[in-house]
């Protein structure tokens, strides 16, 4: 908690110098009209319209940035536009998203555009969704890098993937901008009757109080009938609903209820009141009178007269007047007194990976007492400065007060995105429209001394013009660009991806085990059409497909005629996909030959056969010289052995202790650290006596033979980078750590995520995995890179050319919002992803895995299983079922299954998971998580 050392000494504020608290369209009542550029007004007559107006707003604006005009292309069509362009399209009002516009367009060029008028854009009935409507827009602003537009047009009409705009009620644009994004086929992030709600305090607070647990002003609503913006309920901690069938003749009622609202707990640490009409039409305005809480008659009278003027869509309000914190300041540097100060916080928040709420910015306005602090009416600046000019010195106590705000803020949002989620697609304006961004005010008051958050209310648009002033203010006294508008344009432009792949085919190549029952799941959530190539025809998967094609590839070693069975498959079943690939380690190279034969998008199968053989990936990269360091500065002395011949020669070129393991392995199966050739010999007898083609240990790549290598053994952490590679363009690398494995194996103990390394040696290790795998070919894909660090940097132990396995997926989703699932369906279909260009983690994971040998007794017939999945259904862990049953026995073990924790730092989620290990059994002498834990520091 925040505490006040001492009460300040200044003079409480009277009355009228509190009124500026009255409520949330006191502190924001709307930004004034924008003016017209240098001042003049375009003339009406010749711009019905307001394109040509918003226009030239649009070139003020740019000349205010230092950008140059927007270049007039409309001459000359574009055309060419298909089913994988990504459109974002932004209605309406040329300077509220502009920050968006120009940082959207530096990630995807053409890819941002902003349609100025309803003339520029139609609406066709759409041929996915039945009932609703596609927007098709005929001319628009595009933006490229460099902050470079053009005015163009479109032929034939260009189809939007995600629309936004000005929703915000009451904006001259609102009603064509809310018509034509009105019941889209395409996700739309808002609506004209999603503003409306969120703007109307009365519902908005109850919400807040009641789903968000937030503090919020004590207030009395009275609303007329069954009115669709508020609650059913009437019950909510400082919110109560009065209805109104009918306005008049309604005295006694009124007085009975101001009465008990006067009187009542809530009102206790207040002595001022305030009442107004609310609802939209009454943004931006004054209406409203203040009282003492002690004029009961004043009051009633008060609100008596504001009903008789009540619509449907409007409330009166009765609540308190809060005022802002008084804390302790610095003596004056004059004798001249000190005004009392009033204090808004806004704080805007946007709908992040995994669609979970973030905070982008926050932005603070002062202004005197007696007057309201308007949005747009008051400079922005800081929460740190506005705090310690507030009196908050000790930087602890900001910072606390930060992560306070930034918790109650993305509450908020959360909050508002559930009780939206319940409303009916008429109610949202469609069945895509969802609340994408939205804005929450906060006031700094004090409480038995101690600060406390009060939420006043939620805005469509305020807050984000207020929050890109604070930036654009920055910019010029040198501060570098800020995070809000990459964070929003990341969002839209990922949005748009996500409904371009809707409806896609895509043929997938190896469906896996349990491990990989995720896909079904998200193939589902993403609108995917999945045409599976399985080898089991008993696979369970077999029903939760599209199409299912039951064709054996065990014998890795025919894939070519593998290849060619299926696109013979495929031409019989008349099936084009869009897009073809595998995450089963052992079909990359049957998906990069169907890739090859159909004429889609993917890495050459020369590059796959390269990265999957293991002596032959380090064999490539030690020719590979060129570089500053050359990919043959990662590479490890190999060598491969196809009998016991080969032992003898391997060992005069590979120094001991080595590392003996399968050629094609997956899973560290059979893996085993050597100290001498006659170990090599009798490790290489017992695997080439006991795993000899794929019946004997299904999944670990025995259907490319049983041949092994004998690579030099590399001191050092084991980390795993994990990929996404466009045309050799990194878009998103992701470290994680392995903690130490029980030699002589190397079967997998622990994990975290994010990576405990200093950020320059997590740069080395991406720079290291990019520069292996794109030596080797691998320059379109999501790939998974294991590699060891030490004290002369990294070395590479093998690529893995497909998405990462066991819980890696998971984990990267969990901890950062993207989906590498995703993220190769794109790739697969030639579009680069949209990935977070500053991947922040929004929690530290740390995880174990679990043995059958160790963990089958106390994991099964202990029960503790069930306990795990029951805090899973809570929230508490992370359970990631690798195998259906234990697999494997003695050294040809894998791990069953992972279980990890989470929290807000790495020791916190260590600290719980061994907690978690030593209750259930899991941590043992024999397998000491403790110590798999220590290295992660």
């Amino acid at each position: 908690m925040l505490s006040v050392d001492q009460p300040s000494a200044e003079p409480a504020p009277m009355p009228k110098e509190q009124e500026w608290a009255a409520g949330p369209e006191a502190l924001c009542p709307g930004w004034l009209e924008d003016e017209a550029p240098d001042g003049e007004v375009p003339e009406a007559g010749g711009d019905a319209d307001g394109a040509t107006h918003a226009y030239e707003l649009l070139q003020s604006a740019l000349r205010q940035e230092g950008l140059p005009r927007t270049l007039d292309r409309s001459a000359e069509p574009r055309t060419g536009f298909g089913p994988l362009d990504t459109t974002v399209c932004i209605l309406g009002s040329p300077t509220a998203f502009l920050p968006v516009l120009l940082e959207g367009g530096t990630r995807c060029p053409g890819a941002m555009v902003l349609c100025l008028s309803p003339t520029w854009a139609s609406r066709v009935p759409s041929e996915a969704i039945p009932g609703a409507w596609t927007l098709l827009l005929s001319r628009g602003v595009s933006f490229e890098v460099g902050g470079h537009s053009a005015l163009e047009t479109f032929v034939p009409p260009r189809r939007a993937n995600y629309v936004t705009g000005t929703f915000a009620p009451g904006a001259p644009e609102s009603s064509w901008v809310g018509e034509l994004a009105r019941d889209l086929d395409c996700p739309t992030g808002g609506s004209l009757p999603l503003a409306c709600r969120l703007e109307d305090p009365v519902g908005t607070r109850w919400v807040l109080a009641t789903r968000a647990r937030l503090p919020v002003p004590p207030t009395l609503a009275f609303v007329l009938g069954p009115r669709g913006h508020v609650p059913t309920e009437t019950d909510a901690p400082g919110v109560k609903l009065v209805r109104l069938e009918d306005p008049q003749g309604q005295e006694a009622l009124v007085q009975e209820e101001v009465g008990s609202f006067l009187g009542g707990t809530a009102m206790e640490p207040y002595s001022q009141v305030v009442v107004r009409p609310s609802g939209w039409r009454w943004r931006g305005t004054d209406a409203r009178s203040s009282h003492g809480k002690q004029e009961g008659a004043a009051v009633a009278r008060a609100v008596g007269a504001r009903l008789g003027g009540l619509r449907e869509e409007d409330s009166v309000l009765l609540e308190a007047l809060v005022p802002t914190a008084r804390l302790p300041a610095p003596p004056p540097r004059s004798p001249a007194p000190r005004l009392p100060m009033a204090l808004r916080i806004c704080t805007l928040v946007c709908r992040a990976w995994g669609d979970r709420p973030q905070l982008c910015q926050v932005a603070c306005a002062v202004g005197r007492a007696e007057a309201p602090v308007r949005h747009g009416a008051a400079l922005p600046q800081s929460l740190d400065s506005s705090l310690q000019q507030w009196g908050v010195v000790a930087p602890g106590q900001r910072q606390a007060l930060a992560t306070r705000l930034q918790e109650a803020a993305e509450a908020a949002m959360a909050a508002l995105l559930a009780a939206e989620a319940e409303l009916s697609p008429e109610q949202r304006g469609g069945a895509r429209a969802h609340t994408d961004i939205l804005g929450v005010d906060f006031l700094l008051t004090c409480l038995d001394d101690t600060l406390e958050l009060v939420a006043l209310s939620a805005n469509s648009q305020r807050c984000l013009e207020t929050c890109l002033l604070a930036e654009a203010m920055g910019h010029a006294v040198g501060q570098p660009q800020g995070d809000v508008p990459q964070l929003l344009a990341e969002a839209m432009l990922h949005r748009a991806q996500r409904h371009l792949v809707e409806g896609k085919d895509i043929l997938l190549i190896g469906a896996g085990g349990v491990s990989k029952s995720f896909v079904w799941e998200a193939a589902r959530d993403y609108g995917l059409r999945i045409h599976l190539v399985e080898s089991d025809p008993e696979h369970f998967a077999a029903g939760l497909v599209q199409t299912f094609l039951p064709y054996d590839s065990r014998e890795h070693r025919r894939d070519e005629e593998h290849a060619e069975h299926v696109a013979e498959l495929l031409r019989h079943r008349g099936l084009r996909p869009h897009a073809c690939l595998s995450y089963w380690d052992d079909c990359v190279v049957l998906a990069a030959l169907l890739c090859q034969r159909l004429g889609l998008p993917g890495c050459p199968p020369a590059a796959i056969r390269v990265a999957k053989q293991k002596s032959r990936t380090h064999q490539h990269l030690q020719r590979c010289r060129r570089g500053r360091p050359p990919p043959a500065a990662f590479a490890v002395p190999c060598r491969r052995l196809r009998g016991h011949g080969d032992v003898e020669r391997a060992a005069g070129a590979v120094p001991f202790p080595a590392v003996a393991k399968l050629e094609f392995g997956a899973g560290a199966v059979g893996v085993r650290l050597v100290e001498n050739v006659g170990q090599c010999h009798a490790h290489a007898a017992r695997l080439w006596r006991d795993l000899r083609d794929d019946a004997d240990h299904p999944g670990i790549g025995l259907g490319w033979g049983n041949a092994m290598l004998l690579m030099e053994y590399v001191p050092g952490t084991e980390h795993d980078v994990d990929l996404v590679v466009f045309d050799g363009r990194l878009l998103g690398a992701w470290v994680s750590d392995n903690g130490p494995t029980r030699l002589p194996g190397f079967l997998e103990t622990a994990a975290c995520l994010p990576s405990c390394l200093p950020t320059e040696r997590q740069a080395q290790l991406v720079r290291a995995a990019l520069q292996c795998c794109v030596a080797c070919g691998l320059r379109h894909g999501v790939f998974n890179v294991e590699l060891k660090l030490g004290p002369a940097g990294p070395r590479l132990l093998e690529i893995n050319p497909r998405m990462g396995g066991f819980y890696l997926r998971d984990w990267i989703r969990e901890v950062y919002g993207p989906d590498l699932l995703l993220a190769a369906v794109l790739v697969a279909l030639g579009v680069p992803p949209v990935l977070p260009a500053r991947p922040s983690p929004r929690l530290h994971l740390a995880g174990v895995m679990c043995l059958g040998s160790e963990h089958g007794e106390v994991l099964g017939a202990g029960g503790g299983l069930e306990t795990l999945r029951a805090l899973q259904g809570r929230g508490l862990v992370r359970l990631n079922r690798l195998f259906e049953e234990t697999a494997g026995a003695g050294e040809y073990e894998e791990p069953w299954l992972s279980v990890a924790c989470g929290a807000a730092t790495r020791a916190q989620a260590c600290q719980r998971l061994l907690g978690l290990c030593q209750a259930l059994g899991i941590d043992s002498p024999t397998y000491p998580v403790q110590h798999f834990l220590s290295h992660f520091k």
